[in-house]
């Protein structure tokens, strides 16, 4: 285990955690580095984040990076506003003062990854440049991390950490197996495992808490956000915002009594449009495990906050940390990128992270736990990534809805269950990774396959 759960659940803005988050990362690491006031800055997109990143943003948020922007505390206004054109030239302003730039857009695939970034900079007679490799869920990789990562012969890890690391986990686990086998011979649940290794290493408890109750408050803000923001999505599809209207209806049905035993899944579809509708429209999520999937996690968190009588206060906490354990071990052992395995390593792993979250709360055992997450993982298993017109909302925002009711079912089968099971959560991961390496470029954040040109769009649709 090296990655940490303040890593997998960062705060960020959207619509995508690899085509947004990454790239403004990656461009405020190179200005740290290499960029002054009045530089100009030659930038790179190339593979995924050349072929749907003026639908992503990616052209933005390399700019705002560079001029000292971070991912937590920009909004959809600052520097460039959200979903505005961006020229091939020009300037950019921000915190670190004004710099030049030079975009270019190369839709080939780099060799060691489809989403890569290279910046160029001249500081006198010498010239400064760089590689990233924007990996999924926000995190990213230099070059020479790339090589380390591929020597060790595991699968892409935790990149560029967004948080400060103190000490060594005292219960290390890489697949649910470990995991498993760790819980029984400690006789600890999952989030007693995770609790301990992440205060082991950040230093203090206190300061996990504080993140874990940081990051429910952001994704409470979303929703309610999103509940009550109307209008059309920027970008060029001109889709209606419907968590608003949807809103409307479910209160009224409420207040008329309406008995209907389906009406909680109907709750927790509206939670998951809401966030993907604002990540959709550049607001600030959190990325669970990235952008595009990053309403399911808060939808069936909510769900169970309004609808499981007895919840304490504070069980978002053992909530994340399940769900955390679970999408570290996708994320070590296969992929999160919808450019690296398509959508299965977004929504799939984001369902089977909810999935484990909430078997946790409602008292299931750590076996009953790896099942729930096994469950969800399995049945999103070869789920394309083909975003009509390159924007993070069709088919996105109805898939996060469907994701989330497949956690909730996935969950409550488990717990009906012994924990016994012929597929692993381990057999699932693997699966997903294979299935990735399997399937074809066009459907993985490409834009050239699925829905993608069923509808016959074009990619890059630009606000009119």
């Amino acid at each position: 285990m090296t990655i940490s759960t303040l890593d997998l659940f960062s705060i960020g803005v959207g619509p995508s955690s690899s085509h947004t988050v990454g790239p403004m990362r990656a461009a405020l690491d190179f200005s740290t580095n290499h960029v002054t006031e009045g530089s100009l800055v030659k930038i790179l997109l190339r593979g995924s984040l050349a072929a749907t990143g003026a639908g992503h943003g990616t052209d933005r948020a390399v700019l705002l990076g560079l001029v000292g922007y971070d991912p937590e505390h920009v909004s959809d206004t600052d520097g460039i506003p959200f979903g505005a054109a961006i020229p091939a030239r020009g300037t950019v302003s921000g915190p670190k003062g004004t710099v030049s730039y030079e975009l270019a857009f190369d839709r080939s695939p780099h060799p060691k990854h489809p989403n890569c970034l290279a910046f160029s900079t001249k500081e006198g007679q010498r010239e400064e440049t760089d590689t990233y490799f924007s990996v999924g869920g926000g995190f990213i990789l230099t070059e020479a991390q790339m090589r380390a990562s591929e020597q060790s012969g595991k699968p892409l890890g935790s990149g560029v950490s967004t948080t400060g690391r103190c000490g060594e986990m005292p219960y290390p686990f890489s697949t649910a197996r470990e995991l498993l086998e760790v819980c029984v011979d400690n006789g600890l649940s999952i989030p007693e495992i995770m609790l301990a290794n992440e205060t082991s290493l950040h230093g203090d408890q206190a300061t996990v808490t504080r993140h874990l109750d940081r990051v429910w408050e952001v994704m409470q803000a979303c929703i309610d956000r999103g509940l009550r923001t109307e209008g059309t999505l920027p970008g060029g599809l001109k889709v209606h915002r419907r968590a608003p209207e949807l809103h409307r209806h479910l209160r009224e049905a409420s207040a008329s009594n309406d008995a209907d035993p389906l009406r909680a899944m109907e709750w927790i579809n509206l939670y998951a449009l809401a966030v993907n509708e604002e990540n959709a429209a550049g607001g600030q999520v959190v990325t669970a495990p990235t952008n595009g999937a990053a309403g399911i996690v808060p939808a069936v968190m909510r769900y169970a906050a309004e609808f499981l009588p007895g919840l304490p206060a504070d069980a978002h906490r053992d909530y994340l940390l399940t769900a955390a354990a679970v999408g570290i071990i996708i994320k070590e052992n296969a992929s999160i990128s919808g450019a690296e395995v398509g959508c299965q390593g977004e929504v799939g792993s984001a369902s089977a992270m909810a999935a484990a979250g909430l078997c946790q709360l409602l008292g299931g055992d750590p076996e009953q736990v790896e099942h729930a997450a096994e469950v969800a993982l399995e049945h999103n298993l070869g789920l394309t990534c083909d975003p009509v017109g390159g924007l993070v909302q069709i088919p996105c925002i109805e898939r996060n809805a469907i994701g989330a009711v497949k956690a909730v079912n996935a969950a409550r089968l488990a717990l009906l269950s012994t924990g016994n099971h012929r597929v692993t959560l381990d057999d699932a991961v693997r699966t997903m990774a294979s299935t990735g390496r399997d399937m074809l470029s066009k459907y993985k954040e490409t834009a050239t396959g699925g829905l993608a040109v069923q509808l016959g769009l074009p990619v890059n649709l630009t606000e009119c």
